[in-house]
């Protein structure tokens, strides 16, 4: 067997077969349109230890980790790029509620649960199931590319999934804090500690963003037009690396040095059309195959004694996470924008679709690596959650969109 902490050679080759395979499986995933994180996930699974017995990637291996946060960050700042201005001044109330009060309503929802479920306490319950508030734009994206819906439904959701997967992870780790130190959260000291994570994470993001456009338009400097692509890698992991160095979050600061430089028109920075192509294709090769990496690795962690052990009561804190607390944070959020004026139909889209993915693994697998007791039980309900949300609500993306009347397909041929 293959071990990803055994030495570079071997890594190398779990690389070669994994990126090698994960391409192909995905590939043959594009005609049913079945999501391809499943098929990761599910080859991650035949390629670990409980199967095939080829692959084994230790969670608390410095190789996963790295991995995992280097593919997360990534994702994140590809995510932000995605989002424009245009579309958040029309919708920004409602992300605004969904980014912050939505995640926190599902992370209270399921935090119940799991205390009277599982019997655990309150802080590590409300850990696990912080771990599990956010939606997951690796998934959500892929999904509404090869299923078009609505324009500003889908940048709104789109724009949600990669907001919050930065605000969970910054209240992820206050709270994980919290059950390392065995102390209790203090509500006080816990939403400071939310506001200075956040904005400084903000703060370094804006930084990095507006010095990357800088020195890439060639509108302004421009000295670095021709290296964009490398740039934007650079500018990624940078923001990251120094916002952690103030104790800040980095997928924070990765996420909005991504919204900065995806919206170079609005600062009159904007790149050439050449430089342009070249970082939406490298920004897309890399995310791809991080998101390749990291499921398929996620999926040969699995530790089916602890899925076994706590399979029904994972099922149902996933069936409350799917429809109770998703449908109590789009309600909670969105009915009080009175600028947006979502329909019936497009609020009841949105309590449907969230999908849970890359940042809740790069979360858990943390825990584990940080010796959170019952860490094995936050991997598992996590899996659950990837593996039930994903099979259940994004392979069913399509067909709720076309029966609501909101897929682009359906309007074009009404019209």
């Amino acid at each position: 067997m293959l071990d990803l902490g055994a030495g570079w050679e071997q890594a190398l080759m779990i690389v070669f077969i994994v990126v090698g395979l994960g391409l192909v499986v995905s590939k043959l995933s594009e005609k049913p349109r079945i999501p391809d994180v499943a098929v990761f996930l599910v080859l991650g699974i035949l390629l670990g230890p409980a199967v095939l017995h080829v692959v084994s990637a230790p969670s608390q291996s410095q190789a996963n980790q790295f991995i995992v946060y280097l593919g997360a960050t990534l994702i994140l700042f590809d995510g932000g790029r995605s989002v424009r201005f245009d579309v958040l001044r029309r919708v920004y109330i409602s992300i605004s509620l969904l980014v912050t009060t939505g995640v926190l309503i599902s992370a209270l929802v399921v935090a119940v649960a799991v205390h009277y479920l599982l019997h655990e306490p309150w802080v590590w319950s409300l850990l696990l199931a912080s771990i599990l508030a956010s939606t997951d734009p690796a998934t959500l994206i892929p999904v509404f590319r090869r299923v078009p819906i609505v324009e500003r439904l889908q940048q709104t959701m789109e724009t949600e999934s990669a907001f919050n997967d930065a605000t969970a992870s910054v209240l992820v780790l206050m709270v994980m804090t919290a059950v390392q130190t065995g102390g209790h959260l203090s509500i006080g000291p816990a939403v400071l500690k939310f506001f200075h994570d956040a904005l400084i994470g903000l703060a370094v993001g804006v930084v990095f963003g507006l010095a990357t456009l800088f020195t890439v338009s060639k509108r302004a400097w421009g000295v670095f037009h021709e290296f964009g692509s490398i740039v934007m890698l650079v500018c990624a992991v940078g923001s990251y690396v120094v916002a952690s160095r103030f104790d800040a979050s980095g997928f924070m600061a990765a996420f909005a040095a991504g919204v900065i430089t995806g919206n170079a028109k609005a600062f009159g920075w904007s790149f050439t059309d050449q430089t342009e192509l070249h970082i939406e294709h490298t920004g897309g090769v890399l995310t791809m195959m991080f998101r390749i990496l990291i499921f398929v690795l996620l999926g040969t962690q699995v530790n089916f004694h602890a899925v076994a052990a706590h399979l029904w009561v994972g099922l149902l804190i996933v069936a409350v996470l799917m429809f109770v607390a998703r449908p109590f944070s789009v309600l909670g959020s969105v009915l009080v924008d009175g600028v947006a004026r979502w329909n019936a139909r497009e609020v009841a889209f949105m309590t449907w679709v969230r999908e849970t993915g890359v940042i809740p693994a790069a979360l858990a697998g943390t825990a584990v690596a940080k010796g959170i007791p019952q860490a094995q039980t936050i991997l598992a309900v996590t899996f659950l959650a990837i593996l039930c949300t994903i099979l259940v609500q994004a392979t069913s993306t399509g067909a709720v969109a076309k029966r609501l009347g909101l897929s682009r397909d359906e309007q074009q041929s009404d019209l």
